[in-house]
């Protein structure tokens, strides 16, 4: 049994919606992080990075969306979410880095700059730069890396849940999306899937 660690509305969307995509048999556990759950010694026990999501296997705790992802994917190899040649394995892990070490990051500044300066004015010069920091990663990922339908290309993979984020940031940040229609469509496409469906009723979207 696997048991995801997760927060409504926050990046835990990406692997609980992929464990609903593959059929995996798991629990969730909520760690509401607006009542500060998430720093409870009950939480920080299981996860001293005070971070959702984390996915708890029967070989020990994973953390980190992209190594959460692929977990759920190389487990469920049925399901065929991770692709089967090198290069494009490291597409896939190369899109899902830039999510994770870029791409959230910049939305991050919106309401989290303490992480990074002390400083009300620091904070707010962080903020104020979220629209065109997400902006410039959107470009990256419209241009660079995204093909389509999925992010990909034909094949539905471990990167599409991961990617559905984007848009939902932009949006929280107050960001333009229409410049961006590969992002748009493929938003649309993934609200048309069950397990999608499933997850955000779940989270209260």
């Amino acid at each position: 049994m696997l048991t995801l660690y997760y927060a409504k509305g926050s990046s835990a969307l990406a692997p609980h919606i992929l464990l609903e995509e593959v059929g995996a048999q798991y629990a969730v556990h909520e760690v509401p992080i607006a009542k500060g759950a998430h720093q409870e010694p009950e939480y920080l026990e299981i996860n001293p990075k005070a971070r959702v999501p984390a996915l708890m296997t029967p070989d020990g705790l994973i953390t980190e969306n992209p190594a959460i992802l692929t977990y759920i994917a190389d487990t469920h190899p049925r399901a065929e979410m991770f692709p089967d040649t090198p290069f494009a394995r490291a597409e896939a892990n190369a899109l899902c880095a830039y999510l994770c070490g870029t791409v959230h990051v910049a939305f991050a500044h919106l309401q989290r700059g303490a992480r990074w300066a002390d400083s009300a004015e620091a904070q707010g010069a962080m903020k104020a730069k979220v629209v065109s920091n997400l902006q410039a990663c959107a470009r990256i990922i419209e241009d660079r890396h995204m093909k389509s339908p999925w992010a990909l290309g034909d094949q539905f993979s471990l990167c599409d849940p991961y990617l559905f984020l984007v848009p939902r940031w932009m949006a929280k940040a107050g960001a333009d999306l229409s410049e961006f229609p590969k992002l748009a469509a493929h938003h649309d496409a993934m609200l048309k899937r069950p397990a999608v469906l499933t997850v955000m009723a779940v989270h209260g979207l």
